[in-house]
């Protein structure tokens, strides 16, 4: 069996190891109690929830990104090269035909998402506040992450690298819902849960209450 074939297999069964383990979280999830709310609710729900999952993520939202813009928006460009780089793994059987300029535009994109993800490595040495809020658990995420889309990054470039980049994204699907990386669930479902109680409180901004 060549290498190239092994990291092949071995990539798709660490896709198929990670979509199991996160529909089992999810399942866990869905059968816990919630939280019951005895008020009466005074808003709309489902107002609150659309908040949440939007403008209530925006910097001006939120006293920690208005103070740290930088950090925020190497935030959002790390986490828009992670959903990229997915994208493109799971795509990446077909992508053998693509012309070398579009993979070249590609690699770029990822290239600097992976730069934006190793700067947030660095600065969890060098920033107080951030060390030593951090286990390493945050360090190896972070890091696995953004080998992840250096990998990719080669392989966009050089289409000989695609055994490295293989094996590199099986590594980091394992890991992904065992660390850190599965804060992606917890992401989603804490927005929902503070989107709802928010709406059902109508402290919502004025301009998102009056919204139809």
């Amino acid at each position: 069996m060549s290498f190239s074939l092994l990291s092949q297999i071995l990539v798709f069964l660490a896709l198929i190891f990670t979509v199991f383990a996160f529909g089992r979280k999810l399942k866990i999830y869905a059968q816990l109690a919630r939280p019951v709310d005895r008020a009466k609710p005074k808003g709309d729900l489902q107002k609150g929830v659309l908040y949440a999952y939007t403008l209530g993520m925006a910097p001006w939202s939120k006293e920690s990104t208005r103070l740290h813009a930088l950090a925020y928006l190497r935030g959002v460009a790390f986490h828009v090269g992670i959903f990229l780089g997915l994208a493109i793994l799971v795509a990446s059987p077909w992508l053998g035909e693509m012309p070398q300029y579009v993979r070249n535009i590609l690699g770029f994109v990822i290239a600097a998402g992976a730069l934006l993800g190793l700067l947030g490595f660095v600065a969890r040495f060098l920033e107080h506040n951030l060390k030593a809020l951090s286990n390493a658990d945050d360090y190896f995420a972070v890091l696995i992450v953004g080998l992840f889309l250096a990998a990719e990054a080669l392989w966009l470039f050089f289409p000989a690298a695609r055994v490295l980049f293989y094996l590199v994204s099986a590594a980091m699907l394992v890991y992904a819902p065992l660390g850190k990386i599965r804060h992606c669930i917890y992401f989603a479902y804490s927005r929902l849960f503070y989107g709802r109680f928010i709406g059902s409180r109508a402290v919502l901004p004025h301009s998102q209450q009056n919204a139809r």
